[in-house]
């Protein structure tokens, strides 16, 4: 718990990744900004998919919409927290020299999705009256 308290606390106060390792060569540092705004772009649209799912497909059945709406809804919120988390691993690791981190979280979130996608695949195909 201790290493996991101590990852959250560098989410707010990334000034303190400073004092690990060696400074990266900037470029490295700025491709990981760009990658974390990346996620957050990602976490915007699955978060307004969810809320365009639950407002704009009124007629389908509500445990059906309700259920497609909080998956994106979860995925936005889990992909968001994510992209912070992978940013600072990724910096401290660059400036430890070390490798960068693996992650299964991707092979998450395309999984979320593709279920999502596939149950709005038979919403379009066979109408959502008997949804």
């Amino acid at each position: 718990m201790n290493k996991i308290a101590r990852s959250v606390r560098l989410w707010f106060a990334p000034q303190r990744i400073r004092e690990e390792g060696d400074t990266p060569d900037y470029r490295f540092s700025l491709a990981n900004e760009r990658t974390f705004l990346a996620w957050i772009r990602t976490a915007l649209a699955l978060i307004g998919g969810g809320f365009a799912v639950d407002q704009f497909l009124p007629d389908l059945v509500w445990g059906v919409r309700a259920g497609l709406a909080l998956g994106l809804l979860a995925a936005g919120v889990l992909c968001a927290l994510r992209a912070v988390n992978h940013w600072v691993r990724c910096e401290r690791a660059m400036r430890r020299g070390e490798d960068l981190p693996v992650s299964r979280f991707p092979t998450l979130l395309s999984l979320v999705v593709a279920v999502v996608a596939v149950a709005m695949v038979a919403v379009v195909l066979f109408g959502w009256e008997g949804v």
